[in-house]
């Protein structure tokens, strides 16, 4: 494993040694382990790999990368490299915009990925404005809080957010920063996933990510919220094996 490969990606299960290779993309406070489940229920079926940010985890001791361009170009010059079999790209909330930014730089540069799967969260060109990395860190827990995506009880040991608030921090800073570039739409496949009581993410705002690729485009309307993939991660995995069932075996020249 080069070194690049292991400081940016882990693996949880073994997976196939042919096939798509499916990298995702955890959201903003998120951690790799974040799909450790995800990646059980696909392990028969693709080889699963999970982005690590730095500022979180193993990098805790690392500066968090405060801005999606930067975060994007660094991790597409990573899975740039994995040449050796078809990519798909998952991201969740943040990570779907951090996905979407690498699918369009590895399109550039001639080796895109088989498909792009976005999730909880609306598409890129749908701007609003965003002030969460502005507020105190009550302010910033209490917005954790109101989607429902981590344990109670870790935001009320001091100890643990003392750990996560840099990173969460500076993922809300690049989050809020964020400003579409607008180009040439992707020509892969997108999925879109979104919970049907997401209180941050309505359907037209993912209905929009169809105008960012000139492929196929599904929605799929979850159970749940924000982040309904942690309940959902079952059926999660079985909407992605069959959109990469009938996409594995198009040669990647298709895509471009």
């Amino acid at each position: 494993m080069s070194a690049a490969k292991k400081l940016w990606l882990r693996r949880f299960h073994e997976g196939p040694e042919d096939g798509v290779r499916l990298i995702c993309f955890p959201h903003a406070g998120g951690a790799a382990s974040c799909f450790r489940q995800f990646s059980g229920d696909l392990s028969a079926r693709l080889e699963v790999w999970s982005v690590q940010y730095p500022g979180r985890q193993d990098r805790h001791r690392e500066e968090p990368i405060p801005d999606i361009l930067e975060l994007a170009r660094r991790v597409s010059d990573v899975v740039g490299a994995l040449d050796d079999r078809p990519l798909a790209l998952f991201g969740h909330s943040m990570g779907a915009t951090v996905a979407f930014e690498v699918a369009r730089r590895l399109e550039a540069e001639g080796t895109p990925p088989v498909a792009l799967f976005v999730s909880g969260r609306r598409a890129p060109s749908i701007r609003r404005p965003e002030s969460v990395r502005r507020r105190d860190d009550h302010g910033l827990i209490a917005e954790i809080k109101s989607l429902d995506g981590t344990d109670a009880r870790l935001l009320e040991d001091d100890d643990v957010l003392q750990m996560i608030l840099p990173a969460l921090r500076a993922d809300y800073r690049a989050i809020d920063g964020y400003e579409y570039r607008p180009g040439a739409p992707l020509r892969v496949p997108l999925v879109a996933l979104t919970g049907q009581d997401d209180p941050r993410t309505g359907r037209s705002d993912v209905e929009a990510w169809a105008g960012h690729t000139t492929g196929a485009f599904s929605l799929h309307v979850m159970p749940g919220g924000h982040f309904f993939l942690d309940a959902q991660h079952r059926e999660v995995a079985e909407i992605v094996a069959d959109a990469l069932s009938r996409t594995a075996a198009e040669p990647r020249s298709a895509a471009s």
